[in-house]
């Protein structure tokens, strides 16, 4: 690991089995699980180039970089969760495959260029603006509500970066799956896979995992639940492989 600074309350924390550490901090929207379980949804090209929108401290880009040799890029809007990024980056000796950068995602082809990359994650803001975003401290306001961009913004963003054939992966809110499905198409991303996360066997969803297909025919699959938690309260063996490697291989 490489030494960086680390600032006022912030902590540096293991990042699953992959030997990786990421900063954090209770003044700033932590990641939880969806990250993790987008980071290992999404479909990831082995060389080329990734993009992760809405990217917050960098923990997608992080995971990725365990499953793919492409060059990595996230980009954040906030300035210091972008630079607690960079940091991350940084300390696990990622440089010279991962690049955070701090923006609009909206701005963002002006850089790039259209259809420059070969798959493009996202785990956006889940809920529309509200007075109740008043209660949350500014960096929590702005992960979980559409403050910055909504919906729409992160569709037309992905499918102007995303190479024609290229896959945009995304977690969300079931309640809003028409509206994204509605979106997506809206703007030449094509749903090809859906997989619902519920908490336990029996109980409603609470994440949806989408995967679309720029410029793709009408074709999804519904893939089988993803069952968080067992009967006894403890992760089921998928989560336990997701987080943790396949049960052969942990300590």
């Amino acid at each position: 690991m490489h030494n960086v600074p680390i600032y006022g309350n912030e902590r540096v924390d293991d990042l699953l089995t992959h030997d990786l550490r990421i900063i954090q901090s209770d003044e700033v929207f932590s990641f939880s699980m969806d990250a993790v379980l987008l980071a290992r949804f999404a479909a990831v090209p082995k060389y080329g180039k990734v993009l992760d929108l809405c990217s917050g401290n960098g923990v997608i880009p992080l995971l990725l970089s365990t499953r793919t040799k492409a060059a990595i890029e996230g980009i954040e809007i906030q300035p210091r969760v972008a630079d607690m990024a960079r940091r991350s980056v940084e300390m696990n000796g990622l440089t010279e495959r991962i690049l955070i950068r701090e923006g609009d995602l909206r701005e963002l082809v002006n850089i790039t260029g259209h259809g420059v990359y070969d798959a493009i994650t996202v785990n956006p803001p889940y809920m529309p603006l509200t007075g109740g975003d008043l209660k949350l401290n500014k960096h929590q306001a702005i992960a979980r509500h559409e403050i910055h961009c909504s919906l729409e913004d992160v569709a037309v963003a992905a499918m102007r970066l995303v190479r024609p054939g290229g896959k945009v992966s995304m977690v969300h809110k079931p309640q809003r799956l028409a509206e994204i499905v509605t979106v997506l198409r809206q703007h030449r991303l094509e749903p090809k896979l859906v997989r619902f996360v519920h908490p336990r066997a029996g109980a409603e969803a609470n994440m949806v995992l989408i995967e679309a297909l720029r410029d793709g025919k009408p074709d999804v699959r519904i893939l089988p639940p993803l069952i968080v938690y067992g009967e006894d309260g403890q992760y089921c063996p998928e989560i336990m492989d997701i987080y943790y490697g396949p049960k052969e291989g942990r300590p």
